[in-house]
């Protein structure tokens, strides 16, 4: 599918591997709706491309929440008049083991990261297809004719998490775990469903590690050895909307990490 003509939804467009899609989408030609709670900043890519947000627009959105969730597929609609691709890259992360000194791992820090990672990645999914399937088909390069493309962020932490990352494993581990059947029930509408498995990115996550745990992970990747950078999230997210014949699948971009227990 071209991406000239999309009309982009991104959560957590706002920042990390949301803002970089974002820049990479109207840079292409897209039209972009930010889904996010925080607004862009004034060094947001979109504010210096587009500064009277002529082909994007941002919506303070909760992306766990129904009406808030269906507030912005429909705000894409009303703006822009379709939706075609739907990013979600908005995640959080607390590192919490099973059992600390401080007791068993808290109820409520797993219930937020689920509720955030793996629910607002469903509860987007869901109430986009709706107006997915409410639009005439695109074409791509070898004919296919397509309603839409969904790419969720998974992590590689849902293979091999580490150590105080319950939480976070078992939210990414589920959003890979729901790849294929959700492009299994979309298939006959024309709508792929994706999913990205992100390594150690340059991201305001990491940035949030102490630096002697940055430059740790930085080292541990086998090539290129460093941490990766957003633009080339953007740049798969793009390569996975204009091949049609990807779907299904969950994609690790990681330099061949693998991550230790600790």
């Amino acid at each position: 599918m071209k991406i000239a003509p999309c009309v982009f939804l991104i959560t957590g467009g706002c920042s990390g591997l949301g803002a970089a899609t974002s820049q990479m989408a109207w840079e292409t030609g897209a039209r972009v709706l930010l889904a996010d709670r925080c607004t862009p900043p004034p060094d947001h890519p979109l504010h210096q491309l587009d500064p009277h947000q002529e082909r994007w627009h941002w919506m303070d959105t909760d992306v766990s929440d129904d009406t808030q969730g269906s507030a912005a597929v429909y705000m894409a609609q009303d703006r822009f008049g379709r939706l075609d691709v739907l990013v979600n890259a908005a995640g959080v992360a607390f590192e919490e083991c099973l059992h600390g000194r401080e007791g068993p791992h808290q109820l409520s820090t797993f219930q937020r990261v689920m509720q955030v990672n793996l629910m607002g990645s469903f509860n987007m999914m869901r109430l986009a297809v709706s107006v997915m399937m409410a639009s005439p088909p695109r074409s791509g390069d070898c004919g296919d004719a397509s309603r839409g493309v969904i790419i969720n962020t998974a992590s590689i932490a849902a293979f091999d998490g580490q150590m105080g990352q319950v939480a976070y494993a078992a939210s990414k581990g589920g959003i890979a775990a729901m790849t294929l059947p959700a492009a299994r029930d979309l298939a006959r509408d024309r709508i792929r469903v994706m999913a990205i498995a992100p390594g150690a990115f340059d991201t305001p996550l990491v940035a949030g590690l102490p630096e002697e745990r940055q430059a740790a992970l930085a080292a541990s990747v086998p090539c290129p050895t460093r941490l990766g950078h957003p633009r080339e999230y953007a740049a798969l997210v793009r390569h996975i909307v204009e091949n049609d014949y990807l779907n299904g699948e969950v994609i690790r971009l990681d330099g061949g990490l693998r991550l230790s227990t600790t």
